[in-house]
């Protein structure tokens, strides 16, 4: 075992790590309006002054696992009209592509136990062009694309300072942490670094008032006492001056109104940028405290602070401080040169790497309790009434309070379901634990709804995302049985199942308008890809029958009696459970097909492909003939038995005998059940080989589906032919737009009508390696479409998989699809080895496009990566 892995198995490790958000302000969580204005109620303006009552913010920011004492980087040029504490961006009504950050920052390495990490700020000699950028991105249409940092030309010159924060943990509590700043320009450029360290409010709100107290010690280092925690020390090697206020609101700049506190939050950007000496406490004690740096770094040069945070009372904090650091270098390279040691090249596993870094740098403290939330707390003002017929009203039981992976930690600073889901099959590679109680952390009962459902992120806990969470255990269970010598999790993949049991029934319930095995669902995470906005009432009246909702319950079917079926080989009594979701699967199958014909049908013959159906108040139907991806998720529900499953659960075999001999009409809807594959298996799919041939027809179709950097949500049919539907004189459409939204449905900042989605194209992948592993070697499909060449299955999941990672690897011109844009990104050594992990890409091009840091779902490129052992 590597080092990294032996700390996995302690206990502690975890303890700290970077589990501080990149953006608290404009959450949901944070928003006290009448009307849920969340995006106005606090902004990046009232940041630096209101302390906040959920969650800390910062650079590289770093804390405990329960988030009572924070650290993180703060620098100020000089110039900027603020220090910079936070990340900058644009709101959701701000940007005209939706919320978007306006910074350039990367998560370069991190470890399991986050016993070594490392990330890069890129931060500007000259003034921040705060304003500029506001103001001419509010001036651009979803036509236009968005007006970036380095549009600004920032950046020109290399007039810049690289900002490397490194962090190497001696043990559970003691953290050292080094700060480099290279001068990229040629030019002596002045700077103040402010490490800072705070202790997050929990002493404002009317339930305990106790405050910690940090403070100077007598040697000019920091010292932090917390009643939870103990005491800790923050080291300085090279000695500065210190500055102390309170992590408290100012009350009196946001509000007009006194101050509670002499010293608020805001007092060190104070101090520093307006020269208000009373704005810091003299004598050096307070909840916020940060060492004021002021250097001056030559052109092309460096400098480096070293500080160490530690409990043990260390009266020589820097004597093994290089040592130690060392160690933990050569410990994350010897822990991913372990898992890498299969993978091709230097490229691929610098890209699986910083996939894995932004990840796990993605970590963050979220706390939510709903009941505290709509009612006010009882120190501050209450808030208006109707917010409790308001979001998530329902959700009273709702309490969260622990380290969750989040989509991106500026764009998405809050958990989303499906999201989850795909970021714990990249996890399972390298912390398996993690992954599993990631899984199961959403199915307790202070998050699942009393009826079944499961939360789907804060801006609205009864969205709807689709149920991949079954898939996601089993599949996190399977990697890690795998790469456990054949040993698997029984109670984790029990305990999962037995609260899936509760969501299933849910989707029965209430997404089956009509009781027919044909399901709605909404939106399903799947935004603007539809005609309508799916989560909203339709202007026609009615309801949509949704290929995409019906093929979800068929997955999630298959996926529980592959659940069921493991845990009987331990308990015979889960035959009877595997035996209902056989059945529910089949009744599934079979409606989906027995509505395969005329315009009621989700399946049309005459395109050979899989549409939405409108179902209209006065009992007519019409189909909805966008080809998009919601046509290929029907590809999703498959699975394979192997015979040796009905021999060793011979109850089971027997009922499904019994059923496929008393239901013929069902089982012959079934791909191929009454013949045997390679190898003695049996497949389970909605897909008969016909009706997949048709669909990987249009799938591998390079002027339709595939591109050359994955498949694309819709068609590229629809560049030429939108599909058009007219309602009470109003036009409704579906174009192929390959890059940003160019539409406001649903919020407008995100798009599926074209670009390449990772988590949809990873379970293409997975899909067809089952289908591969029963019809075998002699199955294949043209692909490309029309090229002549014949490939099986698992060849052409191989395509894709290629095709997905050429996003990030450097072509045959050195250059990176997923940067495309920027000659800087490209060509500049000091930018073209960061990689960015964006939320979708471009149909086209591969540019990477949307959230610029969603290494969560887009981490899947790491397994993808992997060689296939799982």
């Amino acid at each position: 075992m590597t080092n990294e892995q032996l700390r996995l198995q302690a206990d502690g490790w975890k303890k700290w790590g970077p589990y501080v958000s990149d953006r608290q302000w404009g959450t949901v969580r944070e928003d006290y309006s009448e009307n849920g204005t969340a995006w106005e109620y606090t902004t990046h303006d009232m940041a630096r002054s209101k302390a906040w009552r959920w969650g800390e913010e910062g650079i590289a920011g770093i804390c405990d696992d329960k988030q009572l004492i924070c650290f993180a980087v703060a620098l100020w040029n000089k110039k900027d009209p603020i220090i910079k504490e936070r990340y900058f961006g644009l709101s959701g009504n701000e940007g005209n592509h939706g919320e978007d950050v306006k910074e350039l920052y990367y998560y370069l390495d991190n470890t399991p136990t986050h016993s070594y990490m490392k990330m890069l700020y890129k931060y500007p000699h000259n003034e921040y062009p705060y304003t500029w950028l506001v103001e001419e991105n509010k001036k651009r249409t979803k036509l236009d694309p968005e007006f970036e940092l380095i549009d600004t030309g920032i950046f020109d010159d290399n007039k810049y300072f690289d900002v490397f924060t490194e962090y190497a943990k001696a043990s559970e509590n003691d953290l050292l942490i080094r700060i480099t700043i290279h001068n990229r320009g040629a030019e002596d450029a002045s700077v103040h670094i402010l490490p800072t360290v705070w202790a997050r409010n929990t002493w404002s709100w009317g339930y305990d008032d106790y405050k910690p107290a940090i403070m100077s010690s007598n040697e000019g280092d920091i010292i932090i006492d917390h009643r939870d925690l103990g005491t800790y020390t923050l080291h300085f090697d090279i000695k500065t001056s210190l500055l102390f206020c309170d992590n408290d609101c100012n009350q009196q700049k946001l509000y007009g109104v006194a101050n509670s506190a002499p010293y608020v939050k805001d007092g060190i950007n104070d101090y520093l940028v307006h020269g208000n000496e009373s704005a810091v406490n003299i004598y050096a004690c307070g909840t916020k405290a940060a060492a004021n740096y002021d250097v001056t770094v030559k052109g092309g040069e460096s400098i480096t602070i070293r500080l160490r945070l530690e409990k043990d009372g260390n009266m020589h904090p820097f004597a093994d401080y290089d040592e130690i650091f060392s160690a933990r270098i050569n410990d994350a390279a010897e822990f991913y040169n372990e898992l890498q040691k299969d993978t091709q090249s230097d490229d691929e596993k610098l890209i699986q790497r910083q996939a894995f870094a932004g990840m796990l740098w993605s970590k963050q403290f979220f706390y939510y309790n709903i009941e505290q939330w709509l009612n006010g707390d009882p120190a501050q003002p209450a808030p208006p009434p109707q917010r409790k017929q308001g979001r998530n009203h329902a959700w009273l039981h709702l309490n969260n309070k622990d380290i969750i992976s989040m989509p991106d930690k500026w764009e998405y600073p809050w958990y989303a379901a499906w999201d989850l889901a795909f970021h714990c099959i990249s996890f399972s590679l390298i912390d398996a634990a993690f992954a599993k109680n990631q899984l199961l952390l959403l199915t307790r009962e202070w998050y699942m709804h009393p009826n079944g459902q499961l939360p789907a992120y804060e801006w609205s806990f009864s969205d709807v995302n689709p149920p991949v969470h079954a898939w996601a255990a089993w599949r996190v269970y399977e990697i890690e049985k795998k790469n456990n010598n054949g040993k698997g999790d029984i109670p984790f993949l029990e305990s999962v199942f037995h609260k899936l049991l509760i969501n299933f029934t849910w989707w029965v319930n209430r997404k089956d308008a009509e009781g027919n095995n044909i399901f709605e669902g909404g939106f399903l995470g799947l935004d603007n890809i539809g005609v309508f906005d799916r989560s909203l009432p339709l202007p026609t009246g009615g309801y949509i029958e949704q290929a995409d909702g019906t093929s979800w319950m068929a997955m999630y079917s298959l996926n529980l009696m592959k659940i069921a079926l493991e845990l009987a080989m331990y308990n015979p009594v889960y035959q009877d459970l595997a035996t209902k979701f056989f059945e529910h699967f089949l009744y599934i199958a079979g409606a989906m097909a027995n509505m395969g014909n005329g315009d009621s049908g989700l399946w049309d013959e005459t395109d050979q492909f899989f549409y939405d159906v409108l179902k209209l108040p006065n009992g007519g139907n019409e189909k909805l003939r966008v080809r998009s991806m919601v046509g290929l998720i029907p590809l999703f529900a498959v699975e394979v038995i192997d015979h040796e499953i009905l021999d060793a659960l011979p109850e089971f075999a027997q009922r499904l005998a019994w059923f496929l001999k008393n239901r013929p009409d069902l089982a012959s809807l079934v791909s191929r059940w009454q013949e045997k594959g390679g190898g003695q298996r049996h497949l389970l799919s909605l897909l008969r080989g016909h009706r997949m041939k048709k669909i990987l027809l249009r799938m591998l179709d390079e002027s339709e589906f595939l591109s050359d950097y994955g498949i694309r949500a819709v068609s590229k049919y629809h560049e030429e032919h939108p599909f058009e539907v007219w309602v009470n004189g109003t036009k409704f459409s579906v174009q192929y737009t390959p890059g940003e939204s160019t539409t406001g449905l649903f919020g407008g900042n995100s798009n599926w009508r074209g670009p390449i989605w990772m988590p949809v194209n990873f379970l293409i992948v997975e899909s067809l390696l089952r289908f591969n592993y029963y019809y075998g070697e002699d199955f294949k499909v043209e692909c490309p479409t029309g090229s002549g060449q014949y490939l099986t299955l698992e060849e052409i999941a191989g395509l894709i998989s290629k095709r997905l990672s050429n996003l990030f690897l450097r072509g045959k011109d050195g250059k990176r699809p997923v940067l495309n844009g920027y000659e800087k990104f490209q060509d500049d050594k000091n930018f073209n080895d960061y990689i960015l992990f964006h939320e979708y890409f471009h149909g086209d091009t591969g540019k990477g496009l949307g959230a610029s840091h969603q290494t969560g779902w887009t981490g899947l490129i790491a397994k993808l990566l992997q060689t296939r052992k799982e």
